[in-house]
């Protein structure tokens, strides 16, 4: 013997029989926020937000290179005191 029942009910009306929780109100926030966070890793990608943070910090390393050899070479020719 084979039985078929078939239930026509939406997605909510089988959540609320069953007895499970709404969670479609955090899951709008979660994805409210999530879009966010996209748009803004979109923007940080952008070429000049890119250098803006790439080039100071380039600079600054070069600068720091050129420092040490000036003091090295500047150093070099003095005798160690002791």
């Amino acid at each position: 013997m084979k039985v078929t029942i078939d239930i026509d009910c939406t997605p909510e009306e089988a959540r609320t029989f069953m007895g499970l929780p709404d969670v479609q109100p955090m899951q709008q926030r979660l994805l409210g926020e999530l879009e966010e966070r996209l748009r803004q890793n979109v923007r940080d990608m952008e070429p000049e937000a890119l250098m803006n943070k790439w080039l100071p910090l380039g600079m600054q390393g070069v600068e720091n290179i050129q420092k040490a050899m000036w003091s090295t070479m500047m150093n070099a020719g003095k005798k160690p005191t002791e």
